[in-house]
């Protein structure tokens, strides 16, 4: 990686669209008060693509069968069950 680029706050201010240039072409910004760095402008990580169906599950026929009355009712929230 290569050494950020340091740059004074009123340097940021003047100069922020160029600095945004270079931060999205991969590059890095300390913005520094005096000597004293305070901020650091950074690309922003993309997400990587996520493949629909990129997992393999596996489901039982037995889940395709109908529930019982009781458990409808449990998940309905009709059960009337003495706590």
């Amino acid at each position: 990686m290569d050494a950020a680029h340091v740059v004074k706050v009123q340097e940021a201010k003047t100069h922020l669209s160029s600095l945004l240039t270079e931060v999205e072409a991969g590059g890095q910004v300390i913005i520094a008060r005096g000597d004293h760095a305070i901020a650091r402008l950074v690309p922003i990580e993309r997400p990587t693509r996520r493949i629909l169906g990129g997992l393999r599950v596996s489901v039982p026929d037995e889940f395709f069968d109908p529930l019982p009355d009781d458990e409808i009712a449990a998940w309905e929230g009709s059960l009337d069950e003495d706590l």
